[in-house]
């Protein structure tokens, strides 16, 4: 969200941030809905001091005995009244519409990332280690789990269809001990706080950190509440019946139970662990002393994959459903630069304990995510593939999440609040982790040698054969 003072008083810095995104400019739509709404309540506001004095006019005239003008007085208070009724549901038409205008509107990118319209643009800033030599042919990690017999996508599509995938035995372990290490890296040396968040989220939390509304349709949706209207709705109609001669008559509790449920807010499955570590701090005010505040989590995460036809639909690259260790910083904002430097580094340094090759690139102003000011990728190797592949975005997200979910800090020896920093990244996706693992492990006969920094996680285990 927008500090719209801020666009009133430089929509030109505005539209430049947009057009850096490859959008057209939109101050002027935004400028233009403001400004009818402060106009109307420019207006609501002399018709409530009219209406004031007209009520005060009023015992006057009743003290003089003046009933002819007491009434007409009387006359023109009700009238205020209804016109005052009528702006202020008004007023509500045109919130709405301001606010879920700019709702859709992503965030700015910051000065220092580079201009261009897509992944072409973005920068390499560094890399690590060496990609692995082979004297074969290396295989993709599909091929290799399904020749161990321990992945299985036939199982997955049978109950489930496609971009799911079933582990068995030893890869299962293997995805989870990948999972256990990072969490320990992150709490024993990083100083992450663990948590374990509810895995369905209500609408505002979705809306605060920038997935709904306008990224609907890459959500799974839970329902739960839509079969509760469908009930209650049942309920509804067999009261009714049940009330002879009276067709109309509902009782009291059922209508205020519909009335609920009708305005209910909906249930979804979590796209990532950002969603509930963010809203951990939404509509809190924070002590300045206590941040930065860290948090990680190892989650299930479910994504519809909507403009993903297409791409990546073998193997475990895209998924509908995918464990993840999630990591989210709370900060100040002159900290958060420091922050994103520093959670970047963390989620590097667990490719660096597994040996595995990788980049990390920063990511032009046309590639970046909808909440994020500023985005690193780090790019795991992948032999089977020979090419960089994605495996964390770390991104700085500014007051941009914090202004939607109202999460503020109060400065030491001040009485004014400010909008925290969010900052969010991957460290890591365990199954893209566990792919790269499979991938710059393998050996000739096929079989995965495990890194020596797993092995204790695997029960001293350290190679998979079949």
């Amino acid at each position: 969200m927008y500090d719209l003072k801020l666009i009133r008083e430089n929509p030109d810095h505005f539209d430049t941030g947009l057009r850096r995104r490859g959008l057209n400019a939109m101050s002027a739509d935004v400028l233009a809905r403001d400004a009818a709404l402060r106009d109307l309540l420019a207006r609501l506001q002399q018709w409530q001091a009219k209406r004031n004095e007209s009520s005060r006019q009023i015992g006057l005239a009743k003290a003089r005995k003046d009933e002819a003008a007491a009434n007409s007085l009387i006359s023109e208070v009700a009238g205020l009244k209804d016109q005052i009724q009528a702006g202020e549901e008004e007023q509500r038409r045109l919130e709405a519409q301001l606010n879920g205008f700019i709702a859709t509107i992503p965030n700015l990118p910051g000065g220092d990332v580079p201009d261009g319209p897509d992944e072409s643009a973005n920068v390499e800033l560094r890399r690590w280690g060496e990609a692995p030599q082979f004297d074969f042919a290396p295989r993709e990690h599909a091929d290799l789990g399904e020749a161990l017999g321990e992945m299985d996508f036939a199982a997955a599509a049978r109950m489930s269809g496609s971009r799911f995938v079933v582990l068995k035995k030893r890869l299962a372990r293997l995805e989870r001990a990948i999972a256990q290490f990072m969490l320990d890296l992150h709490t024993e040396e990083f100083g992450y706080t663990e948590i374990s968040p509810p895995l369905l989220v209500r609408d505002q939390a979705m809306f605060g950190t920038g997935q709904l509304p306008k990224f609907k349709d890459d959500q799974f949706f839970a329902g739960e509440m839509e079969w509760r209207k469908k009930r209650l709705a049942e309920v509804l109609q067999a009261a009714e019946h049940q009330v002879e001669n009276r067709p109309g008559h509902v009782p009291a509790v059922v209508a205020e139970l519909l009335e609920q449920a009708e305005t209910a807010e909906q249930f979804w499955l979590i796209p990532t662990a950002e969603v509930p570590l963010t809203n951990l701090v939404r509509e809190q005010i924070l002590a300045a002393s206590d941040l930065p505040l860290r948090f990680t989590a190892c989650t299930p995460c479910f994504r519809a994959e909507a403009g993903a036809a297409g791409k990546d639909t073998t193997g475990m690259m895209r998924m509908h459903q995918f464990s993840k260790v999630e990591l989210v910083s709370i900060t100040t904002p002159e900290q958060s630069a420091e922050e994103h430097e520093r959670m970047t580094h963390c989620a590097q340094e667990v490719l660096k304990r597994l040996g595995l090759h990788h980049r990390v690139v920063v990511l032009c102003a046309g590639d970046m995510g909808f909440a994020a000011t500023k985005t690193y990728d780090i790019e795991v190797w992948l032999p089977g593939q020979h090419r960089f592949r994605e495996i964390s975005s770390c991104s700085n997200c500014g007051d941009f999440q914090a202004r939607r979910m109202n999460a503020r800090y109060r400065p030491a020896d001040s009485k004014s609040t400010r909008f925290v920093h969010t900052l969010n990244g991957s460290g890591l996706a365990a199954g893209r982790t566990l792919l790269a693992v499979m991938e710059n492990y393998q050996q000739k006969d096929g079989s995965i040698l495990i890194p020596q920094a797993l092995r204790a996680y695997m029960g001293g285990l350290e190679r998979i054969a079949r």
